[in-house]
């Protein structure tokens, strides 16, 4: 299969020819077939479409949470490697060092305090030496704006901060691309706008965002589009070179 050459122009993150199916107790229910995109440094791609139209299941394959029925998926990170050929170990070091994974519902560890919570991919991956991560993470949640909360656990804090801590942890490795799945599906308009322009930032620094989303109304801060329907890509709007 034909992936792009690996220059600094070129994308991150390409997916060719993905299918994904599950059995179900009716057969085989297709969920994805036939997905072909690439994402770039500087994109802010959002993924939109019906519930049920393969939104969720489409960011699991990409970041590797999920295997692939058919098709590839090609990383630029270290030289360039097919991520669908990577063993589980492989894989997970790979996504724990070039994604950041931001989820609808949080998924803090609920035991561990929000700093303790940013610095886990840290000592997960051994990225940085140990007695750099505590810094690090803390100059994170300063960036982010909850620094002050850093000591607490997640049940003390508002959504909005809880969310605010979610992309913290999810910018600890400095991952190449993010990937949210409905970041604001729970935050009011206020904060919804406010973690909207965190991401904004994180693009504008070269990174990568991709996020599904059901909101229409945050369209002026995407650079691409795709639609889902019935899991398959109907649509695309934006710069897609």
């Amino acid at each position: 299969m034909q992936f792009p050459r690996n220059t600094p122009k070129g994308p991150r993150l390409s997916a060719r020819h993905l299918s994904k199916a599950f059995e179900t107790g009716s057969g085989q229910f297709l969920a994805l077939h036939d997905i072909s995109l690439d994402i770039h440094a500087g994109d802010f791609l959002a993924i939109v479409g019906k519930s049920g139209s393969g939104k969720s299941t489409l960011v699991n394959l990409l970041t590797g949470l999920d295997a692939v029925s058919g098709g590839d998926i090609w990383s630029s990170a270290n030289g360039g490697t097919v991520i669908t050929d990577l063993n589980q170990e492989s894989l997970a070091r790979w996504r724990g060092l070039e994604i950041g994974v931001v989820f609808q519902f949080f998924q803090l560890l609920p035991s561990l305090t929000v700093l303790e919570n940013t610095m886990l991919p840290m000592d997960y991956c051994n990225a940085f030496p140990r007695g750099e991560r505590r810094e690090r993470a803390m100059a994170i949640l300063e960036r982010l704006g909850i620094a002050e909360q850093a000591e607490k656990l997640p049940f003390d804090m508002s959504g909005g901060q809880q969310q605010r801590a979610a992309i913290a942890r999810a910018l600890a490795n400095e991952p190449g691309i993010i990937v949210a799945d409905e970041p604001t599906g729970n935050l009011d308009s206020s904060t919804t706008h406010e973690v909207m322009d965190l991401f904004a930032a994180q693009r504008e620094a070269g990174k990568a965002v991709v996020m599904v989303t059901h909101e229409r109304d945050l369209s002026s801060y995407f650079t691409r589009t795709i639609e889902l329907t019935d899991g398959a890509i109907t649509a695309e709007l934006g710069d897609v070179t």
